[in-house]
């Protein structure tokens, strides 16, 4: 297989390692902004002509199918912050290419009553033209991260060998990770981590489908293998988007541990407009205020040596099983050393990364096949999770009380 990587930052690096052993892997092209940042990777690659590098601007179209027919690529790998979606999306379909991403495209609040009604929602432009992809026998896989992705696949798992009934699917991620010598410093990228905290989440139920809510809204504690009790709490999420198209569920939530004074920052942001994705001009300069505070922070994929703790992510299930009541969370713990020590990446990019790649091996394999736009809910279950011990990120199991 042939892989046109769009972006290689943290999430990009760790798909690179992961993939690096694999011997279906002919070629991955390390393609960024930041082609300094390309040649670190290749240069931990140690292969110029399996990893090649390109420059590129995620934000051209044609560049990105430049570079796809340039390098006769099987599979565009959309590894860049979301708001890239929508041309490397089109640019996979132009080229006849497989297409992947971790996040879909953005969603827009509804202009009027943003905390009760969605606008545009997450993946809409996406599967608004699932049809275009359908007749063209092209395959579109959109949501393939740990969540999106692990999660979701989780959940099909659920639906199929667990429960009779579901109530509710619920996505809970909660971790213990702490960084040395920040007083704030997000372990993914800030830019995604606003677009994902500030707008309203969206929560689907039986018979209303999605709306939205506030912020932070419906607080409650998980108590997390490994980690111990955290505080979630409603954040948008590509999940509840997805899970509803293909699995029978009354209800479906995202809930992520994010802490007081990290909700404190994100307010702090939004009160002073510092998370505003537009430009603004500056002493004649045209610059996006999210960018800027983007720019002030370090770099999460260069955080890794001052990172400790565990990091736990999954999808809680509550419904019944042979008329009897039972709730089950379905989850995957990373361990930063054990991350850094195995790819030399920390645990949250780690973690991230895993799915894309187990993917592309069943793609590539022909174990999971289809066309059209289609979320990780959509292929059989357990040929993942089978994968996920031989790939370093077993799987638990662990029953609640019902």
């Amino acid at each position: 297989m042939k892989v046109l990587l769009v972006g290689v930052g943290g999430v990009g690096e760790a798909i690179a390692a992961i993939a690096k052993p694999r011997m279906w892997l002919e070629q991955m092209v390390l393609a960024d902004y930041n082609v300094k940042r390309a040649e670190e990777v290749q240069k931990k690659m140690g292969d110029q002509n399996r990893f090649p590098v390109e420059f590129i601007d995620a934000g051209n179209q044609e560049m990105i199918e430049g570079l796809a027919r340039k390098y006769g690529v099987d599979l565009i790998m959309n590894s860049v912050d979301p708001v890239f979606n929508k041309q490397i999306f089109d640019a996979a379909y132009n080229v006849g290419a497989t297409y992947m991403d971790m996040a879909m495209t953005l969603s827009e609040p509804h202009p009027i009553d943003p905390f009760n009604k969605p606008g545009i929602k997450l993946g809409d432009y996406q599967f608004d033209k699932a049809r275009d992809w359908e007749k063209k026998g092209l395959l579109a896989m959109v949501g393939f991260g740990v969540e999106p992705g692990m999660a979701d696949v989780f959940a099909r798992y659920a639906a199929d060998h667990l429960f009779d009934e579901i109530e509710e699917l619920g996505i809970r991620d909660g971790a213990n990770i702490v960084i040395e010598g920040y007083d704030f410093a997000p372990n993914f990228s800030i830019w995604t981590t606003i677009e994902e905290c500030l707008n309203p989440p969206v929560i689907w139920e039986e018979g209303k489908g999605w709306f939205t809510t506030e912020p932070f809204s419906e607080p409650e504690v998980f108590d997390f293998p490994e980690i111990g009790p955290v505080e979630v709490v409603n954040v948008e999420h590509e999940e509840v988007l997805l899970m509803p198209r293909w699995l029978k569920t009354r209800r479906a939530t995202f809930k992520y541990g994010l802490g007081d004074q990290f909700i404190g920052v994100l307010k702090t942001l939004h009160m002073l407009g510092l998370d505003n994705k537009e430009k603004i001009t500056v002493k004649g300069v045209q610059v996006a205020p999210r960018d800027v505070v983007a720019a002030c922070l370090p770099d999460p994929a260069h955080l890794g040596d001052k990172m400790s703790g565990k990091t736990c992510a999954g999808t809680w299930v509550k419904g019944k099983k042979d008329g009897k009541p039972r709730q089950v969370y379905l989850y995957q713990v990373a361990d930063n050393k054990a991350c850094m020590d195995a790819w030399g990446c920390q645990a949250v990019v780690v973690q991230t990364a895993f799915s894309a790649v187990i993917a592309m091996d069943l793609i590539k394999h022909e174990v999971w096949k289809g066309v059209g736009v289609l979320g990780p809910e959509a292929f059989p279950p357990d040929p993942f999770m089978e994968k996920m011990a031989e790939y370093g990120f077993p799987y638990g199991i662990r029953e609640m009380a019902a």
